[in-house]
């Protein structure tokens, strides 16, 4: 068993089953055995790969929808640079080499902000971004004003509650004991009486949370969004939550803390929330759509025409895992959130 597994056990003894996100949250968050309190999770020898780790294209292309956004902003001679969930501080900085080259002004106006809570990742996103960012626990002491905000797979690993239709009935799901070790079950009725038996429905309280003070911010003050998740674009009935360690799926209760929980990020409601907050939310497209949209083959096609064989096939090999279908490009879905009165921003017009 896992020191956290252990807690966890001891916990569930004392004060019964715990409720999804709060397993959840303890699994990922606590302040001494927490998934990401303790460990650098990305890479090829970590648990999982994200965008940015793929391809400095990613984040140029991100960069080049920031400046653009900026522009529809009136070109804010002060403006927050936020990004939530900043990883190792890849996407940031691949961000913030493309605007000094291509939009010197926008670098100029920039002032960076990161939101991460994990001690290990904050270390590696200062040797990335380097001097002058600024580092927050959560969006609401980022400070008020005009903001541009990035938030690339960090929905996902918000905690989330699961409900499931038996006999007739919802029920909650929840982590419990048998003999001793977690094991998934489910607690009493809940009102609801709308599916089919075999259904779960998953509600991210926390994440609409979130979603809701984006909406606040760039409704109040001059602003855009963009958030980059893997999930659906439309509320569906499915039980998405997983756990996944050193690039392989397994149960979710197996080695708490020392694996990765997430689930799918329901967009709709999502968009919901920002969009009950005041801001606009355009139409959401697919991770294949938004990068072809922002040039991802021109970038590709630039880069190997230095390059020689092996290079060219990485950055084809690279193109395809951030775009091809099968790969990231159709999970992966992307939302703009902007302030009221603003022209929408390309490609999501």
């Amino acid at each position: 068993m896992t020191p956290l597994e252990v807690l966890l056990a001891e916990l569930i003894a004392a004060e019964g089953p715990l409720r999804i996100d709060r397993y959840m949250a303890l699994c990922l968050g606590h302040p001494r055995h927490g998934y990401y309190i303790t460990r650098d999770p990305l890479g090829e020898k970590g648990d999982f790969v994200t965008a940015p780790e793929v391809s400095q294209v990613f984040g140029e292309l991100v960069g080049v929808w920031a400046v653009g956004a900026w522009g529809l902003m009136g070109q804010p001679g002060a403006f927050n640079l936020v990004e939530l969930g900043p990883g190792r501080g890849t996407l940031m900085a691949d961000v913030l080499r493309t605007v000094r080259k291509a939009a010197p002004a926008f670098a100029a106006s920039a002032s960076v902000h990161l939101v991460e809570t994990s001690p290990v990742l904050r270390a590696a996103q200062r040797t990335a971004v380097g001097a002058g960012a600024q580092w927050h626990d959560r969006l609401e002491d980022v400070p008020e004003g005009p903001m541009i905000l990035l938030a690339n797979e960090f929905f996902d690993a918000i905690p989330i509650r699961q409900f499931e239709r038996r006999e007739g009935v919802w029920r909650e799901r929840v982590i419990g004991l048998t003999d001793g070790r977690l094991s998934p079950g489910v607690g009493g009725i809940v009102p609801g009486t709308m599916g089919r038996d075999g259904d779960v429905m998953e509600f991210a309280p926390a994440r609409d949370e979130i979603a809701r003070h984006i909406g606040e911010r760039i409704a109040a003050h001059p602003g855009a969004a963009l958030l980059i998740d893997y999930g659906h674009l439309h509320t569906a009935p499915g039980d998405t939550l997983q756990a996944m360690r050193a690039h392989r799926f397994l149960p979710v209760t197996e080695t708490p803390g020392e694996a990765d929980l997430t689930s799918h990020v329901d967009f709709e409601k999502l968009a919901a929330a920002v969009r009950e907050a005041g801001a606009v939310v355009h139409h959401g497209m697919t991770q294949r759509g938004f990068l072809l949209a922002m040039g991802l083959e021109q970038r590709i096609a630039q880069l190997a025409l230095r390059a020689d064989d092996v290079t060219r096939a990485t950055l084809a090999r690279q193109m395809a895992r951030l775009a091809d279908e099968a790969q990231m490009g159709n999970l992966f879905k992307v939302l703009c959130a902007t302030s009221p009165g603003m022209s929408t921003p390309y490609p999501f017009g």
